[in-house]
């Protein structure tokens, strides 16, 4: 995979990677807009990684760090591009990333129903912590009311 190249998102990318996730990714968020991907990238511009093969976009990984815990989220791959390793090499990236902030355990958004990415995760060493649920409540966004929502997710529009 040495003409695989994996670095961060700079801020012409963002339009291009919200295309890129309506193919690749599964499943969509209240956050699939540009305006929240310019939020992330103006916090943290290190932590949404993309993998590009001849200059072409085929993977994402969005490597959170809160100063506290590494968060891993939109992990996708270009379905043309699967099983050919991107997809860990992104989370190699992402966990170099962490070690790098000081960061001592990664959790990943996973969806249940997404069954065909569990082996994956499996396979680069993460797996459910069953103690935990993730408890979901929707937040005013500055331009409008509350979204309707809350309480456990079901399986409607996806992580938040």
């Amino acid at each position: 995979m040495s003409d695989l190249h994996i670095g961060p998102a700079s801020a012409g990318d963002l339009a291009v990677v919200l295309d890129f996730w309506k193919t690749a990714a599964e499943g969509t968020s209240i956050s699939d807009d540009l305006a929240g991907v310019e939020r992330l990238h103006e916090r943290d511009p290190q932590a949404l990684l993309l993998a590009r093969r001849d200059g072409e976009l085929v993977g994402t990984v969005i490597a959170g760090f809160d100063g506290w815990r590494c968060h891993l989220y939109r992990l996708a791959v270009h379905p043309g591009y699967r099983r050919q390793g991107i997809g860990g090499a992104l989370l190699a990236a992402a966990e170099e990333r962490f070690a790098a902030l000081g960061g001592r355990r990664a959790d990943a958004m996973v969806l249940d129903r997404n069954e065909r990415a569990h082996p994956a995760w499996e396979g680069a060493g993460y797996g459910p912590q069953e103690a935990w649920t993730r408890w979901v409540k929707r937040l005013a966004s500055p331009a409008g009311p509350q979204i309707s929502g809350g309480g456990r997710p079901g399986p409607g529009p996806g992580p938040a």
